[in-house]
C-alpha cells in the first residue's frame, strides 16, 4: 500500500486523509493479492457487501471514458467485482498523482456495475469543463456499456451533482430553449442566435424568420417582432468586438498575467506581441515558477552543460564541480514518485526562467520589464498546492502599485488540468480589490490556458492575428524547450503547445467567418471579468 503505483495510496492521500472515515470502514480492494487469489478475493468482496445488507449510497466519480468505478468501455450492467484492464485514458487522467504515466497501475479490482446498481441510491459527481462531454452522454444519450456511467439511467434512484462546467454540454444548458420557456437574457439571445447560425448554415445576416420557427426559437421572434432586429444585433455586437489596437491608439501600461512561464505565449502571444509592437509599455508577471514541469532529463543537460563550461574554460571551483556531480547524483539515484531536492528545483526553475526570458524577448517584451513573482503556494515541489494566502496576494498587489497598469490581461481558466490557473486568478482578483481603494482600477480582461477556449457568444474582444504575427509567436513558444516535443503535464490532448495555440486560434476566425464576419488568419478571444472566473 505504500507503493507509488499504490491505488490504495492515492485514495488515502487524496481522499481518506480529508474526511471522516473510520479506517475499519475503508475496503479498497488490495492490489498485492496473488493472480490465483484473485477471483476468490472478488467473491469474497460481494460476499461481504451482501453480508451487511447491501449498500445504501453509492457516491461515484466519472472519469473521461465514461466509467464508474474502473468499469471500463465494454463492461457488461450485470457485472460484479472483478480484475480489470485500465483504459489508456484514465491512465492518463491519473498520471500527475502517480508522478507519471509509466507509473500508473495497468489493472485494477472494481466493484462491478452490477454491484454499484444494486445500491439503493446513486450519486456521481463530476467537476470541470473536461466532463462535460462524457456527463452528457452518461446522463442523455442511449445506455450502452460503451459508456458504462449510463447504465445509471436505469436506475430508480440517482442524482447527477455537477459543476455549471461539467453541465455545459448538458441540452438544458447549451441549449435551454429547447427544453421549454426561458427567461431571455442578452447572453442567451446572442448564444441562441450563433446557435441557429450553425445549427442551419448561414451567416448571422442571412437567417430568415423560418430558420427561428423551426429550431425552438419563436420566442424570440414574439420578443422582438422582427427577424432583422435580431440577427443583425448579434451580428453588431460580435463586430464591434473585434478590436486591431487592444490597448487603443494613446500608450498604456500592461500587464500580462501568466500562471507558468509559458501561457503568455501559448494563450495570447499573438495579442501580446501587437501591444509591444504598438508602442505599449508591455510588464509580463510569471506567478510560479513551473519548475515542477520539467524533465530530469533537460535539468541534467543543463547541468552537463555548466561541467563542460567549466572544463573549457579552466574554472577549477571544486565547490562548484562538487555541487554539479551532487545535483547528478540526485537524478541519478531518484525514484518514481521521489521529490525534488530544493536545490534541483531552483535549477528547474532556472530553465523555465531563461526560456520564457527569451520567449518574451521574441514577442517584444524587453526582460527589464518581465517580473518573476514565485508566489509560496506554488512552492510544494509537487503537484498538490498550499491554498492561496495572504503573502501572494501582497506580492500582486505591490506589482500593481508598482506599475500602475491601464490594463491587465489574467488567465480566467475553468478546465485548467494543474488547477493553478484559477489560484492565481483568484489572486490577482484578491490584489485588485486591495489597490482599487488607492485609485488603482486597470481594464481587467481575462484569456483562456493551452486548454479550451471561450464560446463565440463569451467572446467580448477578438483581436485578429496576421500570419506574420502567428509566426513570431510560434518562435516565442518554441523558446520553451523544455515544453516542447512532450510536455511534463500535457492533460488529455497530447498535440505540442503551439500545434493546440494555433488551431484554436485558426478555428475562432473559421467560426467568425462562418458567422458573416470579417475574415481572419487567426483570432485570439478575451472576455472582460465580471466578478467570477
Amino acid at each position: 500500500p505504500d507503493s507509488i503505483h499504490s491505488y490504495h495510496k492515492f485514495m488515502q492521500e487524496n481522499f481518506f486523509d480529508h474526511v471522516n472515515v473510520k479506517p475499519e470502514n475503508i475496503h479498497i480492494p488490495r492490489g498485492d493479492i496473488p493472480a490465483e487469489e484473485v477471483d476468490l478475493f472478488c467473491e469474497e468482496y460481494e460476499r461481504a457487501i451482501e453480508e451487511v445488507g447491501g449498500l445504501d449510497l453509492q457516491l461515484l466519480g466519472i472519469g473521461r471514458s465514461g466509467h464508474i468505478g474502473f468499469n471500463e468501455p465494454g463492461s457488461a450492467r450485470n457485472s460484479l467485482t472483478r480484475l480489470v484492464n485500465l483504459d489508456p485514458v484514465t491512465r492518463r487522467d491519473a498520471a500527475s498523482g502517480f508522478f507519471g504515466e509509466d507509473n500508473v497501475p495497468h489493472h485494477a479490482i472494481t466493484m462491478g456495475v452490477g454491484s454499484i446498481l444494486s445500491a439503493k441510491k446513486i450519486i456521481i459527481m463530476a467537476l470541470g469543463e473536461h466532463k462535460a462531454s462524457v456527463v452528457k452522454k452518461a446522463a442523455e444519450l442511449e445506455v450502452t456499456d460503451d459508456v458504462s456511467a449510463s447504465f445509471l439511467q436505469t436506475h430508480t434512484n440517482s442524482l447527477f451533482a455537477v459543476d455549471s462546467a461539467a453541465a455545459a454540454e448538458l441540452t438544458a444548458v447549451k441549449t435551454p430553449w429547447i427544453v421549454g420557456n426561458i427567461e431571455w437574457t442578452p447572453i442567451l439571445e446572442k448564444k441562441a442566435v450563433i446557435w441557429l447560425s450553425g445549427e442551419v448554415g448561414k451567416p448571422l445576416l442571412k437567417l430568415e424568420t423560418e430558420d427561428f420557427l423551426h429550431n425552438h426559437l419563436h420566442q424570440l421572434l414574439q420578443k422582438y417582432g422582427s427577424v432583422a432586429q435580431i440577427r443583425e444585433s448579434v451580428f453588431d455586437s460580435l463586430l464591434e468586438g473585434i478590436c486591431t489596437k487592444p490597448a487603443g491608439l494613446e500608450p498604456q501600461r500592461v500587464i500580462v498575467f501568466s500562471p507558468h512561464p509559458d501561457d503568455d505565449v501559448i494563450s495570447m502571444g499573438g495579442t501580446l506581441i501587437t501591444l509591444a509592437d504598438q508602442g505599449h509599455e508591455v510588464y509580463i508577471a510569471y506567478m510560479t515558477s513551473g519548475n515542477i514541469a520539467v524533465f530530469d532529463h533537460d535539468a541534467l543537460r543543463h547541468i552537463d552543460f555548466v561541467c563542460e563550461f567549466h572544463k573549457l574554460f579552466h574554472a577549477d571551483d571544486r565547490a562548484v564541480l562538487e555541487n554539479l556531480q551532487n545535483l547528478k547524483a540526485s537524478i541519478e539515484n531518484k525514484k518514481a514518485g521521489d521529490l525534488d531536492t530544493p536545490e534541483m528545483l531552483g535549477i528547474k526553475g532556472l530553465i523555465r526562467k531563461t526560456e520564457a526570458t527569451a520567449g518574451a524577448d521574441v514577442a517584444g517584451v524587453p526582460e527589464e520589464r518581465l517580473r518573476f513573482l514565485d508566489l509560496p503556494f506554488y512552492r510544494t515541489g509537487q503537484v498538490s498546492k498550499k491554498p492561496i494566502g495572504e503573502e501572494d496576494i501582497v506580492i500582486v498587489a505591490d506589482l500593481l502599485r508598482e506599475v500602475n497598469p491601464h490594463q491587465i490581461y489574467v488567465a480566467g481558466d475553468l478546465s485548467d488540468p494543474h488547477g493553478t490557473h484559477r489560484v492565481c486568478a483568484e489572486a490577482v482578483i484578491n490584489a485588485v480589490n486591495v489597490v482599487a481603494d488607492e485609485g488603482i482600477t486597470p481594464e481587467f480582461w481575462m484569456y483562456r490556458g493551452a486548454w479550451e477556449e471561450y464560446e463565440p457568444h463569451e467572446i467580448e474582444r477578438a483581436v485578429p492575428l496576421s500570419p506574420e504575427v502567428v509566426l513570431r509567436k510560434r518562435e516565442a513558444i518554441f523558446k520553451h524547450e523544455s515544453q516542447k516535443d512532450s510536455a511534463f503535464y500535457p492533460g488529455s490532448d497530447k498535440r505540442e503547445f503551439w500545434v493546440r495555440a494555433e488551431d484554436r486560434t485558426r478555428n475562432t476566425a473559421r467560426v467568425y467567418n462562418e458567422l458573416g464576419l470579417p475574415e481572419y488568419f487567426a483570432i485570439e478571444a478575451f472576455k472582460h471579468y465580471h466578478g467570477e472566473l
